[in-house]
């Protein structure tokens, strides 16, 4: 029996028209969608009047650590050697960026599978596109430590003679920005809150005008951020 294809397939971070038509033509034929919360994709899919049936499949934690979904990518792995094709998804964006997804594709690999990807939108792209310095070379770092690291990791931030990008969520962002200041950061930040979505906000300054325009306006410290400290 000839094992199936996984598909690596990037989804709109926010505004649904961000999708390709190669995406959404390989959601369509694959025989099964896997995704981080199938209520979150099964908006997509009705979006587009998608009815590919949909598997959830996240990474749990415990404390600061991820903890490796095996018994599900077992199973995955399972469908792909019947024979199915699938195809992987996150929330939104590119999977396999501070998701599981990576760890699925590994063992995919591992077993001699064929992962194809599906590219589209990314919100580090997304910013990245608008910030107006030169990322030739930047370093992406994922999400900040939520306790155990947090200094040690915005003390390597500053460290770095390259752009930083971070994800960031609304709880920490401004506890993250001030640990930032007492560092004695001299940087400039550049946040992207809300990207394609309808309250998109592109906000730029150095460490203190970012915290005094959060200040001003706290009710925009909601939703989903992205940093970029150069």
């Amino acid at each position: 029996m000839t094992s199936g294809i996984l598909y690596i397939v990037a989804t709109p971070i926010g505004n649904l028209e961000d999708i390709t038509l190669r995406a959404l033509e390989t959601l369509k034929r694959v025989d099964l969608i896997v995704c981080e919360d199938t209520r979150t994709t099964k908006k997509l899919l009705k979006h587009y009047e998608i009815e590919t049936n949909t598997l959830s499949f996240y990474a749990r934690f415990k404390g600061e650590a991820a903890v490796k979904p095996r018994p599900r990518i077992d199973e995955i792995l399972g469908h792909i050697e019947e024979g199915k094709n699938i195809a992987l998804v996150t929330d939104a964006g590119t999977p396999g960026i501070s998701d599981p997804g990576n760890q699925l594709v590994e063992a995919a690999v591992a077993e001699g599978i064929c992962v194809i990807p599906i590219p589209g939108v990314s919100a580090i792209t997304t910013l990245a596109s608008v910030s107006g310095i030169d990322m030739t070379r930047f370093v992406f770092l994922g999400f900040p430590p939520h306790k155990k690291g947090r200094e040690t990791f915005f003390k390597e931030v500053l460290s770095i003679g390259y752009p930083v990008m971070y994800f960031e969520s609304p709880h920490r962002i401004v506890r993250n920005l001030e640990l930032l200041e007492k560092l004695g950061s001299e940087k400039k930040i550049i946040v992207g809150r809300e990207l394609t979505k309808m309250f998109e906000e592109i906000i730029r300054g150095e460490t203190d005008q970012i915290l005094d325009f959060f200040a001003k306006n706290d009710y925009k410290i909601r939703g989903e951020f992205v940093i970029i400290v150069y």
